[in-house]
């Protein structure tokens, strides 16, 4: 087999097939897939969430994963968010002409690692191939299909005031490591992507306080933008804390030297939570019990002041208006 992408790849014919058997069913082979029909016959329990994204992150690789991991995650991210289990995938590659097989084959073999971790399956798929130039090496199509959980109603409409906001870790990773790698900065070798599939940190979540009203993963925007959509969506005034929220000293560094905030970096493994006051503990026991809830802790609160508006208590103990981003902070990051 050729050791780079070729037009013949994505022909449809003995290549593309050569392809699926040395690259893609070794790593997602199943009933469903193997078929290699044109579709998936799944079953489902009954009511059904649906999702669907685009990644074209550059670089395509970075300390702790690469665009597959990001593909993965995000979609079974995307359906945990709103009270789901995550089951079923589909995967559709964009590959330009001149790919190297070996990258495109450890991008599928970590795809194939986050599903089993996440416990979902590639039941469906589709390659592309266009021409050099046409593209930037490899583009990645996923949608996702989950089963909702019974009881659990999601509806970021419907946050009140004195509920608490908690956040499930240290944010701004993921954006700090493609920025230094753009950039060309040092980072120490523990900082790396945040990104992972963070469905059974939320089942976890949701079994403590079946009635959370608002569950967001702060990609874009960060967690300046997803506070705004809910104060927005739900007519409340949020208050956050300066001294409570979480970023490295290296994420505050970058943010210094590039003159970016914090609170706008995209995060690709994190979970932002609107609980009941007196869900609040046993919401937080229950996020620290999983791997990437351990740093989780209470950020704020929803107060009935401002509605529509984000203000961050500092540290001296002024408030400032935290806005809307006003566009894309860091293009390509996911």
């Amino acid at each position: 087999m050729r050791d780079h992408i070729t037009l013949a790849h994505g022909a449809g014919g003995k290549m593309s097939r050569e392809l699926m058997d040395s690259v893609i069913l070794p790593e997602f082979g199943n009933s469903f897939l193997n078929k290699l029909h044109d579709g998936a016959a799944v079953s489902m329990s009954g009511q059904l969430a649906f999702t669907t994204d685009s990644y074209v992150v550059d670089p395509h690789s970075f300390p702790g994963g690469n665009i597959g991991k990001l593909a993965v995650c995000g979609t079974v991210n995307d359906l945990a968010m709103t009270g789901a289990v995550p089951r079923f995938l589909s995967v559709g590659f964009i590959l330009e002409e001149g790919f190297r097989i070996s990258e495109f084959r450890t991008i599928v073999h970590t795809m194939r690692q986050m599903a089993e971790e996440a416990g979902v399956s590639v039941v469906t798929g589709d390659t592309k191939v266009v021409e050099k130039g046409k593209a930037d090496g490899i583009f990645i199509n996923t949608a996702g299909i989950g089963d909702l959980i019974p009881g659990v109603r999601i509806s970021p409409g419907e946050v009140r005031p004195g509920m608490k906001v908690i956040l499930s870790g240290y944010i701004g990773d993921h954006a700090a490591v493609i920025l230094a790698g753009r950039h060309g900065l040092e980072l120490p070798s523990f900082l790396r992507t945040d990104c992972a599939p963070l469905n059974k940190l939320v089942a976890s979540m949701l079994r403590a306080a079946p009635d959370i009203p608002a569950l967001r993963d702060p990609t874009r925007g960060g967690v300046a933008a997803v506070l705004n959509e809910i104060a927005v969506a739900s007519r409340v005034g949020i208050l956050i804390h300066e001294d409570a929220l979480p970023i490295r000293p290296e994420v505050r560094g970058i943010c210094d030297i590039l003159g970016f905030d914090p609170l706008e970096l995209a995060n690709e493994g994190k979970v932002v939570a609107f609980v009941p006051t007196e869900k609040e503990e046993a919401v937080l026991a229950a996020m620290r019990m999983n791997p990437y809830g351990r740093e989780a802790r209470t950020i704020g609160e929803v107060v009935s002041d401002a509605p529509g508006q984000v203000g961050l208590k500092t540290g001296i103990g002024g408030i400032r208006v935290v806005d809307m981003p006003l566009g894309n902070l860091v293009p390509r990051i996911c």
